[in-house]
């Protein structure tokens, strides 16, 4: 990738849909229990969700962004509409609706795991029809990224024409699985495979998608099934890239990890980075490993992201582990 701005040509831009999310992180050292009190060592509110903070970071590093969902007519949905806001995200084609925003509670313990419970609230009544990539949603844009289906009811039942119709709009198309709660996994993504030209699952993901325990051999099935580039989350190994030609691996960097939440959505974002700047796949790896990184090392989904510039003054200098 080139240094310094990012300063990409007119029209190469990120349409993101998927759910918007008011985030409420409690850090404890010990499991609460029933019946009890326990401290928490901080107690703190961000904008969270995978197409929030996709979003988010995305316009954080330099990327005009846009996002397609929807947050309630509550103090909820002002805070998390102020925070896109902030990071330079376009919300004007977001929805207010009469329902609560959706919110999640994270519990995160001191090695960085993570328990949620979330209320899908608004997210519930979101993309009732394929959505309808219309001249209005699409202008500035060259990419296509849905961040989550299955935390999404409504949108899950026709993602596919949904995608297929993005790719008619002259878009390139990504999607992050994320984690099915309702344990649907293949049955909804099945139509959603020939039209991706990116995929981004982790290794649990990818279990659970195609019945493959490895990330390669996970990576080969979703191939053969159309898409055009698998990217696994390996975590604190990095990631894994494979397309019908080539396999990359790059490394994870070497950095103490205090919050893993949002991590994945922080490597979606910059591998997207990446790509809009033409960069190759090693190359786009190792800038999502990098931003992943640094949002590990700071409490909230996004808030330990930098702009652009000064992720690669980071990379730099920082170990990769070996």
């Amino acid at each position: 990738m080139s240094t310094g701005s990012m300063g990409l040509p007119p029209g190469r831009g990120v349409l993101c849909s998927g759910n918007i999310v008011y985030d409420t992180l409690a850090c404890v050292d010990a499991e609460p229990r029933w019946g009890a009190c326990s401290f928490a060592e901080k107690i703190e509110y961000h904008a969270g969700g995978n197409g929030a903070n996709t979003s988010i970071v995305l316009g954080t590093i330099g990327i005009p962004v846009r996002i397609l969902g929807a947050v309630g007519r509550d103090a909820q949905g002002e805070f998390v509409l102020d925070a896109l806001c902030r990071a330079g995200v376009d919300v004007g084609v977001i929805d207010r609706v009469d329902a609560p925003t959706a919110a999640t509670v994270v519990i995160v313990n001191g090695a960085g795991d993570r328990k949620f419970l979330h209320r899908t609230g608004c997210s519930d009544l979101l993309f009732p029809e394929p959505i309808n990539f219309s001249a209005a949603i699409t202008a500035g844009m060259s990419h296509y990224h849905l961040a989550s289906i299955f935390t999404l009811p409504q949108l899950r039942r026709h993602a596919g024409v949904t995608l297929e119709r993005a790719r008619a709009a002259g878009l390139v198309t990504s999607l992050d699985t994320n984690w099915d709660p309702s344990g649907r996994w293949m049955e909804d993504l099945a139509s959603c495979l020939q039209h991706l030209d990116y995929i981004f699952m982790n290794e649990d993901e990818a279990l659970m998608t195609t019945g493959c325990s490895g990330a390669a051999d996970a990576a080969s099935r979703l191939l053969q099934r159309g898409v055009g580039t698998a990217v696994m989350k390996l975590g604190a190994r990095g990631c894994a890239i494979y397309t019908a030609r080539e396999e990359v691996i790059c490394p994870a960097f070497d950095v103490e990890v205090k919050d893993t939440t949002g991590a994945g959505d922080c490597f979606v974002a910059g591998f997207l980075a990446a790509v809009l700047q033409e960069a190759p796949l090693g190359e786009a790896g190792r800038f999502a490993n990098a931003v992943a990184a640094l949002s590990v090392q700071r409490v909230g989904g996004v808030s330990g992201v930098p702009p652009y510039a000064a992720i690669e003054t980071w990379m730099r200098s920082a170990a990769l582990k070996t």
